[in-house]
């Protein structure tokens, strides 16, 4: 199983120290998500002060961007990194497109599939030099000149993952991507019974397997030195539980557990503004249904319970004076546990 961070995106002068201790802990995988901060400059910074590890957008939010200038910065980054970035989007869902961002929220999963497919167009047109020409019902693109083609990088294609929970995403994924980055609001049933299902189905279709298709996400880890530090954390964590599942679009979840009403209950605590009491709303019992629990010394049993055979790739965070040796340890610990993924598969042919 594969370990992967955050960087300290809200802070660029701390991306690149804080990038290469991450690196000589052992990480696998430095990610920078969209929230208050761009996903991109903070990893621009930690690919230069990097040499092994991996780099990702966890996730960008795609439909305010062009696959083009998406596919400029991805070049750019693939090629500082020398072949360690990979490309993470997100679809957000409808309010944030519309009101946020103030752009059209049309068939998403659709759109998402042809974005990825424009992302490959661009991406061979600049490495092999041949003719731009995609053409799909949302995105077309027919004009790439020598001098705005920044030229072959003459490493594997980047590879491109994106974020889904719903089916239809899910499936797109599935047939568009080289991995999927699973919603933190899943539960282990709902990976078993729903996600990995779904997925194996369409890479079947697809002619691929989960060998080379990486699944992350999918769940939170919950975790500290003692129990106080972990019961410190799952607070945390239960206002999350509250946050994401106010969210229509995550109901499936929650009603696979028999919680629907649940659901109901935290959107209507979001429309009267009644922020600070939804996490009293989340019990034990749900909150345990989408964690992995457990101080240092049984994370690594706890994790393989909860993720075990359903996920590839989970996110570890941890206190900022726990020592290193401890670090270091529990990571190697967690990258013991066996998983499907073997590696992208990112050839040009």
């Amino acid at each position: 199983m594969r370990v992967s961070t955050l960087v300290p995106y809200d802070d660029w002068r701390a991306c690149g120290p804080a990038a290469a201790e991450i690196e000589a802990l052992g990480y696998d995988v430095i990610q920078c998500p969209e929230l208050k901060h761009d996903p991109f400059i903070p990893l621009a910074l930690a690919a230069l002060a990097t040499e092994r590890v991996e780099l990702a957008t966890s996730v960008a939010i795609a439909f305010p961007r062009s696959p083009m200038i998406v596919a400029n910065l991805a070049w750019d980054l693939h090629r500082h990194s020398k072949g360690r970035f990979v490309v993470g989007l997100g679809s957000q869902v409808k309010p944030h497109n519309e009101r946020r961002f103030s752009v059209p929220w049309i068939a998403p999963a659709a759109r998402m599939g042809e974005f990825v497919e424009a992302l490959r167009a661009i991406f061979r047109a600049w490495e092999t030099g041949e003719r731009l020409n995609y053409q799909g019902e949302h995105y077309k693109f027919t004009l790439m000149t020598p001098e705005f083609s920044p030229g072959p990088v003459g490493l594997k294609m980047p590879p491109i993952m994106i974020a889904a929970v719903g089916p239809v995403m899910l499936k797109t994924a599935a047939r568009h991507c080289d991995g999927v980055r699973l919603h933190g609001f899943s539960t282990r049933k709902y990976l078993e019974d729903v996600v990995r299902p779904l997925l194996a189905g369409e890479l079947e279709k697809a002619g691929k397997s989960f060998a080379q298709f990486e699944v992350t996400g999918g769940g939170f880890v919950v975790t500290g030195p003692n129990e106080a530090a972990v019961a410190k954390a799952a607070e945390k964590i239960r206002y999350r539980v509250a946050f994401y599942g106010s969210t229509p679009a995550y109901r499936g979840v929650l009603e696979l557990h028999g919680h629907g009403e649940l659901g109901e209950k935290l959107q209507h605590a979001t429309r009267q503004g009644a922020w600070d009491k939804m996490a009293a709303m989340v019990s034990d019992e749900v909150l345990e249904l989408f964690v992995a629990r457990a101080p240092y010394s049984d994370l690594p049993a706890a994790i393989q319970k909860r993720f075990g055979g359903v996920v590839d790739t989970i996110s570890l965070e941890f206190l900022s004076d726990d020592p290193a040796e401890v670090k270091r340890d529990l990571i190697k610990a967690i990258q013991a546990i066996p998983s499907s993924f073997q590696g992208y598969q990112t050839e040009w042919g």
